[in-house]
């Protein structure tokens, strides 16, 4: 008989994990000294130990492990496993290079300019949004600020704060050939009324985000920022930009808070779903 210290010292793995797949039924030991309650195992249980340990480092969870022990080996239902682990690999492995080339874009800014990015940009998915809105297509871009700020207003004059109503401001901004189209409007899920439309903007599966600090007449700086992330990272605009507005309570607007939000896809995806 191995004591567990020379057991887990063969098989390379901790006192830790020896109790833990004992707890789960994965690795009984041959015997437990029913006084002392040490665990001894018998050197064939080795061969197990094994094959728990590749599989482990194969990814498979300890419900996989425990089915592929006791029902054997099958070639076809291992290979169907495999299949799926391969799948989370490879997406793993994206998501890694992904950060990696992130990495390396922040060094070399860092190394070429001597300074880091003034806003800090990250990727998300964004949830679908039922507003309470106005919509108008504004020909002049310095006419936006005079349509969206009253628009607020208005929306909020008919629908009250009642239960956190005016708790979500967003205005979504998409450019056509008469203008600028604008849909203003707060998260809403009350009944329609008179003097405003129902607008539900759609999920987006990724969306390039950043946050914006103080006032507006510096928001441009902060997409242009955006949009050079958005190449920068392999992506382009795939729908309207929108922008919800966490904080934006002082007159001087200096502090108010704006996420600004692009939803995007892969250059190449884009590329490929247009030819």
């Amino acid at each position: 008989m191995l004591s567990i210290g020379a057991f887990a010292q063969i098989g390379q793995v901790t006192h830790r994990m020896l109790r833990h797949w004992d707890t789960a039924g994965l690795l009984v030991p041959a015997h437990v000294d029913e006084s002392s309650g040490y665990r001894s195992y018998d050197p064939s249980q080795l061969e197990r130990l094994h094959r728990i340990v590749a599989l482990r480092h194969l990814g498979f969870g300890l419900e996989d492990i425990a089915l592929i022990l006791d029902q054997g080996v099958d070639a076809a239902r291992i290979a169907r496993l495999l299949q799926v682990r391969r799948a989370e690999v490879e997406r793993e492995h994206r998501i890694a290079a992904a950060r990696l080339i992130d990495v390396e874009r922040r060094l070399h800014l860092i190394e070429r300019e001597h300074h880091m990015s003034e806003i800090e940009i990250i990727e998300k998915p964004l949830p679908a949004v039922r507003l309470a809105a106005r919509r108008g297509v504004i020909p002049s871009q310095p006419d936006i600020a005079d349509f969206v700020g009253p628009s607020f207003d208005a929306v909020a004059s008919i629908i009250g704060d009642e239960s956190g109503s005016l708790t979500t401001p967003i205005a979504q901004y998409h450019a056509s050939e008469d203008g600028t189209e604008v849909i203003v409007g707060y998260a809403y899920n009350g009944a329609p009324r008179e003097g405003f439309e129902v607008v539900t903007l759609p999920a987006e599966r990724l969306a390039i985000c950043g946050i914006h600090l103080g006032s507006m007449d510096r928001i441009a700086e902060s997409w242009q920022s955006i949009h050079a992330e958005i190449i920068a990272r392999g992506f382009v605009p795939s729908g309207p930009c929108r922008e919800l507005y966490v904080r934006a309570v002082s007159e001087d607007q200096s502090d108010w808070v704006t996420e600004l939000q692009q939803p995007v896809a892969a250059a190449a995806v884009l590329r490929d779903s247009r030819t």
